[in-house]
């Protein structure tokens, strides 16, 4: 049904309706406050499910809009590549979020970020739906089986950690250095999650920032700007930031100053300032959607087991039965 032949008729239901449910939210450029399911986002129109019917609603028509998990309302200008196709058959969930100081930002996003440890080591990881899937980097967890996920959550006194040691690995994919988990232990809590930018509008000079645990400092924030879109390695391209990026914010997000994550944090130099790495949004999304092609495999030894050497021998000289099978073969000869 299409929204400009229902809406003089729809908006006295939606006046009672809108008081008493919880959903959705959208408002019209005319005052009127719409509650119900948003469906789907396409480039001229949303597509929204108030319960009494489905409208069709024109961007033009729209002064803004938000969801119910969703960190802040969405800009109008809903990115191109939504759709409900999209956001049916991905993990993942993108929208082109009103821009805002990094302050603003951190509040928004900080509850998305992760603590990732193992028992070689520790890294960064960030939430990409409310159901506990979250991306970190391959050698992050590469080799290992034992995981655990600290999340912070918002508390009247600040932050609350919370310890989740029931995660699965979905899919691993060694050349792009990527890693999709899964937090199985969560119950029916919902975590925040992180929305997934456009790195194609992203231009040199732009500020970012990440969020991390660099050398096990927990929920760090280091702040710069895109120094290049286009740093080749080793056959891939990277985004290089001046936002420092040490050892632990591996598998963590670089954000953009609307709270969208732009790349994954995975390199950096310790003894030089201002050269940090991070695989672009677009691999990550790839990544995702052909997840299949990357699942993890318990009996293939190399996807996840760390095989450690047997301690060396302290007695050097062979052991007895040795001697007594070379004494054998000499009496032979």
């Amino acid at each position: 049904m299409n929204y400009s032949n229902v809406k003089k008729n729809v908006f006295v239901i939606l006046a009672v309706l809108s008081a008493v449910c919880l959903g959705d939210r959208m408002i019209l450029k005319q005052g009127q406050t719409l509650t119900g399911q948003i469906l789907a986002e396409k480039e001229k129109e949303v597509v929204m499910d108030i319960g009494v019917t489905v409208l069709v609603i024109p961007k033009s028509d729209i002064l803004q809009y938000e969801y119910t998990e969703s960190f802040d309302i969405a800009d109008v200008n809903a990115s191109d590549d939504i759709s409900q196709s999209e956001n049916a058959h991905t993990l993942y969930r993108t929208a082109e979020l009103e821009k805002t100081t990094v302050e603003k930002c951190v509040d928004r996003v900080a509850e998305a970020v992760v603590k990732v440890g193992t028992p070689a080591g520790l890294g960064s990881g960030f939430f990409i739906n409310e159901d506990g899937y979250l991306i970190t980097n391959c050698h992050v967890i590469e080799k290992e089986t034992k995981i655990e996920v600290t999340v912070f959550k918002k508390s009247d006194t600040g932050f609350e950690k919370r310890k989740f040691k029931s995660v699965r690995i979905e899919a691993v994919n060694p050349f792009l250095d990527l890693a999709l988990l899964k937090v199985e232990d969560l119950g029916d809590e919902k975590v925040k999650f992180a929305y997934l930018g456009n790195v194609d509008k992203l231009r040199v000079g732009e500020p970012v920032f990440a969020i991390g645990t660099p050398l096990g400092l927990e929920r760090t924030v280091t702040d710069g700007v895109i120094s290049t879109t286009s740093r080749s390695f080793e056959g891939l391209v990277y985004l290089q930031t001046t936002a420092a990026i040490n050892p632990g914010n591996s598998g963590g997000p670089l954000f953009n100053l609307a709270g969208e994550v732009v790349g994954v944090t995975n390199m950096g130099y310790i003894f030089f300032g201002g050269l940090g790495f991070a695989i672009p949004a677009n691999y990550v999304k790839d990544f995702i959607k052909n997840r299949e092609s990357f699942a993890y495999d318990k009996d293939n030894p190399n996807t996840g087991f760390r095989y450690t050497q047997p301690d060396s021998r302290r007695i050097e000289n062979n052991p007895k039965f040795l001697n007594d099978t070379n004494k054998s073969k000499e009496g032979q000869r």
